[in-house]
């Protein structure tokens, strides 16, 4: 048995034709499933607890917020496996696992396919993350979009982008991995299970799926004179290559800020959240590239 989590306003409400198509593949390919619609906020993470605890497998329908929330609620790894149906805004995890934006193959890919182990993000609290986990600018970005009422979607997350990086300031921070221990003046600091945030945005443009290890990048010291440059290999998926640039794999970070910072983890804001991450593999099953 499937369990079908829909989040009706993902994509802005602006999905409901594709996920129609979705429903008929399901039926088409024989599927037993049963429809679970949120209607609030943290409702996914209810919904795939009760889905696990009666055994069966979770579908996502929505986007990357819904996929976050499915997966913190997410128990009975033996048994139960995890699909998404990508059907949001930016749909920035479903990128990184290979899984298709048409939602009739990305049906095909459950209905056919063997789900593989996924590396998802433990921090504390009972926090899970799957996609990138932050803090500096990008929780100033997301700030930004969810006070602009006049544009939406990729295009307010650009705009939310240049003015967030025309204010910036660095943020104090130190940072443990690997056995060390390295201080920064960060623009951002994240770290990348996925590789792109904000609807396309490479910020961790060498983070593979399957490989066990997370990705850690910090923007590091940056000049405002260096801004345009670094903005323009961001957007290109190429700010490794600027020497402020800090990058390591790893399978546990704890990120200490000078002052309190807001985290963001898979684009939800968590205040008081320590920044401390470690990969979990060999858990988590889904249905995926």
């Amino acid at each position: 048995m499937f369990y079908v989590i829909v989040n009706p306003n993902a994509g802005r409400g602006k999905k409901k034709k594709q996920f129609e198509r979705a429903v008929a593949r399901m039926r088409e390919r024989g599927m037993e499933f049963c429809l679970e619609y949120t209607h609030a906020r943290g409702a996914a993470k209810e919904l795939a607890r009760q889905a696990c605890e009666a055994g069966g497998d979770v579908i996502v329908a929505g986007g990357d917020g819904t996929l976050h929330e499915a997966v913190n609620g997410f128990t009975n790894f033996d048994r139960c496996a995890l699909g998404l149906i990508p059907l949001g805004t930016g749909n920035d995890f479903a990128v990184a696992a290979k899984i298709p934006e048409d939602p009739v193959a990305a049906v095909d890919l459950i209905a056919g396919g063997t789900p593989k182990y996924t590396e998802y993000m433990q921090m504390p609290q009972g926090v899970r993350g799957i996609n990138v986990i932050g803090t500096g600018i990008d929780v100033e970005i997301l700030r930004r979009c969810r006070e602009n009422r006049l544009f939406r979607g990729k295009t307010g997350y650009l705009l939310s982008l240049i003015v967030s990086l025309i204010k910036f300031k660095n943020y104090d921070l130190r940072a443990r991995f690997n056995g060390k221990e390295e201080r920064y003046k960060a623009l951002i600091a994240c770290i990348g299970n996925g590789y792109r945030i904000g609807g396309g945005i490479r910020m961790c443009p060498q983070a593979v799926l399957g490989d066990g290890l997370l990705d850690f990048v910090a923007v590091d010291n940056v000049k405002k004179l260096r801004v345009p440059a670094a903005f323009i290999k961001l957007m290109k998926g190429r700010i490794l290559e600027e020497s402020f640039t800090r990058f390591e794999r790893c399978e546990h970070v704890e990120v200490v800020p000078e002052k309190p910072l807001t985290v963001q983890v898979d684009g939800e804001l968590y205040d008081g959240l320590p920044f401390v991450v470690d990969v979990v593999k060999d858990t988590l099953r889904m249905y995926r590239g």
